[in-house]
């Protein structure tokens, strides 16, 4: 698996659905937020506005004057002009209606915060292409898809909103999103402190960058997630590799794992790579996703899905073909937990869509994040990370190449204790936690840890099945909100 494959299998966390034409072992990033079709939208309808605001395309450069249409969604049932707040969600790779409707957390508290709701839609998703139908044409159209541009996308929208609705010109604003948008809401925070009194960054890996944490950590937490999920089931999922491996090396055993892994198309000995991608990303996206309820986010799944999963690989030393067959009920429970697929396609998420191409640019530009594998501490096959090969495949690509230290630049790295009013929240059994902020580093930059929360599962609604910790971390998260709003309204000298 090429560093680039690899690279946007695992930015599928971040870019819900956007990488689906990528190779599967970067899309863990891109998967979680967008399900690929609408009857897995939350069945509360979210009552909100969809508005339109003209934005530059380029906040840097004085060349061009060209604009585009900016989607935003606001909602402020429980919005008072009187001591009220904005709570702005910084869209991130996808649709913003998506993420609008698997953000119940802010629905959640808004009349608590008395807080109008808006959702901005990052430039070059959804409906808020600067080129329309040629955003994606070439690097000259898509040069000014970057994280910069995005954050001064967002200044400009809070300009216009607190300019435009009467009562909002003095209210406090708090950035809040999940996963790149995470990032997005903290960095926000750090290069505009002056339009938002803080961020609730969730779920958001801002040090999986350069060397500021093991290239390793990711995979390894996927692993650790499968082994504390069942006995062997880690061990069972090592081994599969080497499995499939000797399996794959005749045309009959071709045909059989075809048979045995019920897949739609007969495996040629071209696909076995891609068969391994597809099933390494089936096991990173279930750690993102291990919830502790039924869910249809990505797909249908059980409560607890790794624990099921790993009830079927309790034993990893059993023959090849065994191995397989129970290998195939466990990657069942991720594709066909509702009983109604009939084959398994692993090139099911090879959809193009406008998300994918996004978030493949953006991992071939800016959003650099190393990963590897050594099949010691982690479960998979060994994989070190080749930032040539990852340069060489993106100028193949796009004519671009990455520049992996830009962020760490842009935005600080870990000398970040200048900064103020951030809660990075992270759960122990998101992959996703490697690269966040998992301690305090200030009284004022506070980590928030949920030892039983996958993905983001605090922004997520409220659920009788929500673990105590998901609890007790939501309820610090408002108290620091609260202390934003109170001390903003105390600076202007207000009554709150």
């Amino acid at each position: 698996m090429g560093p680039r494959a690899f690279l946007l299998l695992l930015l599928s966390f971040l870019a819900p659905w956007a990488t689906k034409a990528l190779r599967p072992a970067l899309r863990a990033l891109g998967s979680l937020h967008l399900p690929t079709n609408p009857t897995s939208l939350p069945a509360v309808a979210k009552n909100y506005s969809v508005l339109y605001f003209q934005q530059k395309v380029d906040h840097f450069g004085f060349n061009t004057v060209k604009t585009f249409n900016q989607r935003y969604l606001v909602a402020d049932k429980y919005w008072k002009k009187n001591g009220g707040s904005i709570l702005f969600y910084t869209g991130n790779e996808g649709d913003i209606i998506w993420f609008c409707n698997n953000t119940g957390f802010m629905w959640d508290v808004a009349e608590e915060l008395k807080a109008m709701l808006v959702f901005a839609e990052h430039r070059y998703y959804g409906e808020s292409l600067p080129f329309g139908d040629n955003s994606f044409k070439d690097s000259r159209h898509l040069n000014f898809l970057t994280s910069e541009q995005a954050l001064a996308d967002f200044a400009e929208l809070i300009k216009h909103l607190k300019r435009t609705i009467p009562g909002a010109e003095n209210q406090p604003v708090i950035a809040i999103g999940g996963s790149y948008g995470g990032m997005l809401a903290a960095w926000f925070r750090m290069k505009y402190p002056h339009m938002a009194v803080g961020a609730l960054a969730a779920s958001a890996p801002i040090w999986q960058f350069e060397d500021l944490v093991p290239c390793g950590v990711f995979m390894k937490i996927v692993t650790t997630d499968f082994r504390k999920s069942g006995p062997h089931c880690s061990e069972s999922i090592r081994r599969s590799w080497d499995a499939i491996n000797r399996l794959s090396n005749t045309g009959s055993g071709l045909q059989w794992l075809t048979g045995a892994l019920h897949l739609c198309s007969p495996l040629t000995s071209q696909d076995i790579q891609h068969l391994k991608d597809w099933i390494s990303e089936t096991w990173v996206n279930l750690a993102m996703v291990d919830y502790p309820y039924v869910s249809n986010f990505l797909q249908p799944l059980p409560a607890w899905p790794i624990k099921v999963v790993c009830q079927y690989l309790k034993n990893p030393n059993v023959s090849d073909s065994l191995l397989l067959q129970n290998i195939f009920q466990a990657l069942n429970v991720y594709y066909n937990y509702s009983g109604q697929v009939k084959c398994l396609n692993i090139s099911e998420t090879a959809t193009s869509s406008l998300g994918t191409l996004g978030w493949s640019y953006q991992a071939c530009t800016e959003v650099v994040m190393p990963f590897c594998t050594n099949g010691v501490d982690d479960m998979f096959e060994p994989h070190s990370w080749n930032l040539k090969e990852l340069s060489d495949e993106c100028f193949e690509q796009w004519g671009v190449r990455p520049r992996p230290s830009w962020i760490t630049t842009m935005y600080g790295g870990k000398n970040i204790s200048s900064h103020t009013n951030i809660v990075f929240s992270n759960g122990e059994l998101d992959p996703w936690s490697g690269g966040g902020v998992t301690k305090d580093i200030t009284d004022t930059l506070v980590a928030v840890t949920i030892s039983e929360g996958a993905h983001h599962l605090d922004l997520r609604a409220k659920n009788a099945l929500d673990p105590t910790s998901v609890l007790l971390a939501r309820a610090l998260e408002v108290r620091h909100m609260k202390n934003w709003i109170r001390d903003f309204y105390d600076r202007a000298g207000k009554q709150h």
